[in-house]
Formats: structure tokens, C-alpha cells, sequence
């Protein structure tokens, strides 16, 4: 496999900018295009703000790597798979660098930012028979074979996250269909349908979700617009510089992030409820990938604007982080009223209405409550 020296990040075949190493090849450098800075917005704006000049990126946590373009990298079982394809290919997975990563993914991956020239290793094609589908990825995540890896791939469109997934498009839009890992319940598609009804009921926004064949949950993608337009995306993690390795998140980052990037009060108030809800109904998988923002141009100043995703990945989930939230709120895995007050006037939103919104979550996901606070 040809190794990547310099990649061109693109969005809507628009030059973003340019992707290189340092001379030691430890470390990625990033320069914005001079058309992109005259027209476009900060793709990560901690991180690489919109101006001239390089940006070099720190060795960790992301091993020289920028939070931004490691959201486009698959990770968890999409890592899994790459490492199964690449094996199976004849490819060291240690020998590439972020760059090579990057440019496997060129564009099939999620959100807008595409990388060029990309570079494919194996010829796969799209698969939308979900019982197969479902059956060969408990085949190889059993390491009962690896010969289906780089189709499982493929068909994944690199997304991230511990389960095994497929991106496909009908009639009704563009869908990411998810599908049960070895050790969870048969009913897990079933399960996740019920929490995001519940969480809708706690007034939080997700997707549009449908069961395929009665047990594959399948979430409508909020990257790609209704005009089936790719939209720019970014995890917490990756604005942030956070990896999810390395749990040490609190609610009160993600609050403050929320605020200074959307100056937006309803997106405030939804994270809040989003904190509230995984608390209450234990779901303890809220790490830093787990929590979204994306782009769009505003119709009337066309300006760019970064409002809070839709939630997703919510559903029962006890085990966590060595048993314990991904995310603690105002400094503790353990939380009480007193603590989910603080964070909520700490981003200064009124005792009054932080409590009126942990009734609201409170009343809407009563049936699903195990945690008391």
C-alpha cells in the first residue's frame, strides 16, 4: 500500500485544506486553503480556528492526530474490522500512519469532510440484506472467519462504536442500521426503539427511527440533509481533544462546549435534559463520541452556525466504565438533585428551571427509571 506523504481535505469538493506530517512523521500539520478562510467556517474552532498559518497537531491523546479528522477514522468495531481487512490483505495495520487512515476512508465516511487522493485496498459492494449482514459480523467479531471483514467495513461506512452497524438509503432517506454485538440480548434493537420513544417524551431531540424486520434498529443519519447533502459533523471528543479511551468527562464540559459553540439557550437545555436522562435511565455509555454537533448555513445571513446534534445511542447500558458513567456530573460518578443543580446554574441557567427540567425528564422516563437522585 502506497504510503500518504500530503492529503487534501475536502467538503462538498470544496478545498478545505491540507493534511501533512512533520519531518520525524510523528505528528499531523494542517493548513487552511486561502479560498476556504475567505468563505467557509472553523471545521473544529478549538482546535483549528479559521486563519492562516499551521496548526500542528499535539502528540496526544490522538497520537498525533487532530480531534476533528479522528472523528473520521472508524473506530471501536470499525477499527476491528479495518485491522481484520488490512491483515487479510497483506497490510500491517501498525505500519500506517493517520494519514494512510485517512485516506482509506476518502469519502465513505460519516459527515462532509472527504480526503483525497484516497486510496482502496479492496472492492466491496453494497449489502442491504440485514439478517446476512447481522450473521457474518457475529461470524468474524467470534473470530470464526475474517474472509467478510473489509465487506462488513464497506457497508459500515466507517462509523464508529462498539457495535456493528451499516449505512444504507431507501425511498423515505439515508439510514444507519444497527446491529447486536456478542454479548447483548437478542431484543437489543427492540430495547433502543424504546428508549428513544421514552427520551422523546423527555422533550429530547432524536433522530427518526424505524425496526427493520421487526429488530434492527435503524436511526435516520442527521449528516446528511434532506437534499442528501453531506453535513459537516464533530463529536465532543474530537472539538474538545478528549479521546474516549481515557474517560474524564464531566456534564459541566459538555454544557460550557454546548453554550460557547452554539450561543444557543434550547441547545443548552438540551444537553441538560440529555444528562438527565442517561442518569435516570442508566445508560452509562456517555462518552465523549457520543454527543454530536453539526453545521449548517444560516438561509438568511448565510453564515455558518453550529447547533447541538440529535441524540443517539441511547438505550440500557449497566456495565459502563468500570461500572460507572462514562461522564460524571459536577465531579462525581454518583450524583444527587444538589449536583445536577450546580452544573445546570454553573452554565447559568436558573435553579428554577433546572428544576422544572429534571421534572419534566423525571415525569417523562418514569417507567424506565433506576437511578434516584
Amino acid at each position: 500500500m502506497k504510503k500518504s506523504e500530503k492529503i487534501s481535505v475536502m467538503f462538498h469538493r470544496q478545498p478545505v485544506g491540507t493534511l501533512s506530517l512533520t519531518p520525524d512523521n510523528r505528528l499531523n500539520v494542517f493548513e487552511y486553503d486561502k479560498s476556504w478562510i475567505a468563505d467557509g467556517f472553523s471545521i473544529s474552532p478549538l482546535e483549528l480556528p479559521l486563519k492562516a498559518g499551521v496548526f500542528i497537531a499535539k502528540a496526544q491523546p490522538f497520537n498525533g492526530n487532530f480531534g476533528i479528522f479522528e472523528d473520521s477514522l472508524p473506530d471501536g468495531y470499525g477499527r476491528y474490522l479495518l485491522q481484520k481487512a488490512l491483515r487479510h490483505n497483506g497490510i500491517d495495520d501498525s505500519s500506517l500512519s493517520s494519514l494512510d487512515r485517512l485516506a482509506l476512508v476518502g469519502d465513505n465516511g460519516m459527515g462532509a469532510l472527504t480526503y483525497s487522493p484516497p486510496v482502496i485496498f479492496t472492492r466491496e459492494k453494497t449489502v442491504t440484506d440485514f439478517d446476512h449482514l447481522q450473521e457474518i459480523a457475529l461470524e468474524v467479531l467470534r473470530e470464526q472467519q475474517d474472509n467478510d471483514a473489509g465487506l462488513l467495513l464497506y457497508n459500515s461506512g466507517n462509523s464508529g462504536g462498539a457495535r456493528p452497524k451499516a449505512v444504507f438509503s431507501d425511498e423515505t432517506g439515508h439510514w444507519l442500521v444497527k446491529f447486536r454485538h456478542t454479548y447483548d440480548p437478542k431484543d437489543m434493537g427492540i430495547q433502543e426503539a424504546r428508549y428513544n420513544e421514552i427520551a422523546r417524551k423527555c422533550g429530547i431531540i432524536v433522530p427518526d427511527f424505524k425496526l427493520i424486520n421487526g429488530r434492527y434498529f435503524a436511526s435516520r443519519r442527521f449528516d446528511i440533509d434532506k437534499n442528501g447533502n453531506r453535513v459537516h459533523t464533530a463529536t465532543a471528543g474530537g472539538l474538545l481533544g478528549v479521546s474516549l479511551r481515557e474517560p474524564f468527562l464531566d456534564y459541566s464540559n459538555l454544557l460550557a462546549l454546548t453554550g460557547y459553540i452554539t450561543r444557543n439557550r434550547e441547545d443548552v437545555e438540551q444537553m441538560y435534559r440529555r444528562m438527565l436522562f442517561n442518569y435516570l435511565t442508566d445508560n452509562k455509555d456517555d462518552h465523549c463520541k457520543n454527543f454530536s454537533f453539526y453545521v449548517r448555513r444560516d438561509n438568511d445571513s448565510k453564515s455558518w452556525r453550529w447547533r447541538l446534534a440529535p441524540a443517539y445511542d441511547l438505550t440500557l447500558c449497566t456495565e459502563g466504565y468500570n461500572g460507572e458513567h462514562a461522564t460524571s456530573v459536577n465531579g462525581t460518578g454518583l450524583p444527587r438533585l444538589a449536583d445536577f443543580i450546580a452544573v445546570g446554574t454553573k452554565i447559568k441557567l436558573s435553579e428554577d428551571r433546572c428544576r422544572e427540567l429534571i421534572n419534566e425528564v423525571h415525569t417523562g422516563c418514569a417507567e424506565l427509571i433506576r437511578y434516584k437522585i
